[in-house]
């Protein structure tokens, strides 16, 4: 460094920062922006020009992609990534916390002009235009999935397509919705061969016993803070991407069906305007774990639970779940909906669609109630009303 640099950042000390960068060579700064992650990529280069013209370059965004989802490495997916705009644009449509914000949930009124209240016809929950559906086929989706327990990644995941799906007429089309990641056939996954894959977690706090664990419900706890999962979906038609899941748990249920399984309930609200006459759907990502030891503090050995489900399938406001046809078209609409990195933004979406359904529900029952207690009432009517004709007769006589 020169005498006239010295000076300059004696006397200007709040630029030396910049005649410093100045000075660097543009290796140096590839060097430095190569070891960022994602996020910190992307902030860096809002911070000088130099920063921001190096991280446009596409090697650093697929490293950075790479780190932060572990299946963009797997088989051909670099090339799927390419085809659809690179993986700068890869990462700005999935980032961790890109999620689905949907608004738009129809408030649930009590009174009897409540179209919720009512039974939907099937015809009701699609499109009969062919052409909505050859827009949108199964073979122009694939799913990356990734899960993680405390920022070390668990299990990668790669499909192809939308397993058992053949056929543009066949059964997939009017049958519900569901992708199964452990019970598809390997054909549909040239990263599967044939085989079931099973993620242990091995670093949990030991459970004494099952009654112990029904009480603190410390190893619930632990799995509840600890998981996230990603299930990306990518359309290569419409060369676009989104993530389907919240990220963290919304909510499950422990020691469901056995004692020993616990399961984790992700997903999103899917807006579904032109598709659904409730206009909303949601996303229900399913994630089960089985205790294969509940480990001992004596001897030292954690608790070790093995992932034996993981499933995507879409739900409507009345709990029933959406056959492919109709799945295809909100998948589609997903791809290019709003979206928030404000997770607490999404959470509140979340709650609020959870608590329109529950009073759906609620009022649905109350209708069944109302027309049970009508049923009663005039079956004892008529029961009345025939014991009275047959009294009366009976007098006559």
């Amino acid at each position: 460094m020169n005498l006239e640099l010295i000076r300059y950042n004696l006397f200007y000390p709040h630029r030396r920062e910049a005649v410093i960068m100045a000075s660097l060579s543009a290796d140096l700064f590839y060097d430095i922006l190569k070891r960022l992650d994602a996020a910190a990529l992307a902030r860096a280069g809002c911070a000088c020009a130099d920063f921001r013209a190096i991280s446009n370059e596409e090697d650093l965004w697929e490293n950075a992609c790479n780190s932060l989802w572990p299946s963009t490495r797997l088989g051909d997916v670099r090339s799927l990534i390419v085809s659809v705009g690179g993986f700068r644009k890869f990462y700005a449509d999935c980032f961790t916390f890109t999620l689905i914000l949907n608004k738009d949930v129809p408030v649930v009124q009590t009174n009897e002009t409540n179209p919720f209240a009512e039974e939907w016809a099937e015809s009701d929950y699609y499109y009969d235009d062919m052409d909505e559906l050859e827009n949108s086929q199964p073979s122009d989706f694939v799913s990356l999935i990734d899960i993680w327990y405390k920022d070390r990644a668990l299990y990668s995941k790669v499909i192809w397509g939308i397993p058992n799906s053949d056929g543009a007429n066949g059964w997939f089309y009017n049958c519900p919705f569901r992708i199964d990641l452990f019970h598809h056939s390997s054909e549909n996954n040239e990263n599967n061969n044939g085989e079931v894959f099973l993620s242990t977690i091995s670093d949990l706090p030991s459970v004494p016993s099952i009654e112990q664990e029904r009480k603190d419900g410390k190893l619930w706890r632990e799995l509840n803070d600890g998981i996230k999962l990603s299930w990306i979906i990518v359309n290569r038609k419409m060369k676009r991407a989104v993530n389907l899941t919240s990220w963290h748990p919304l909510g499950g249920q422990r020691h469901w069906p056995t004692d020993t399984d616990f399961v984790l309930r992700f997903g999103s609200v899917l807006p579904a305007k032109e598709v659904l006459p409730c206009q909303v759907a949601e996303c229900i990502l399913l994630m089960k774990f089985r205790m294969t030891s509940m480990g001992s503090e004596e001897a030292g050995e954690p608790s070790t639970l093995a992932l034996t489900e993981l499933s995507l399938q879409i739900e409507d406001m009345g709990g029933v779940h959406l056959n492919g046809r109709c799945s295809l078209l909100l998948l589609k609409e997903a791809l290019s909906c709003h979206r928030s990195r404000n997770y607490d933004e999404v959470l509140e979406s979340c709650n609020l669609y959870l608590k329109a359904q529950s009073e759906l529900k609620e009022e649905k029952i109350r209708s069944e109630c109302r027309f049970d207690t009508l049923c009663i009432v005039s079956g004892i009517t008529i029961f009345a009303a025939i014991s009275t004709m047959c009294y009366r007769k009976f007098e006559n006589v």
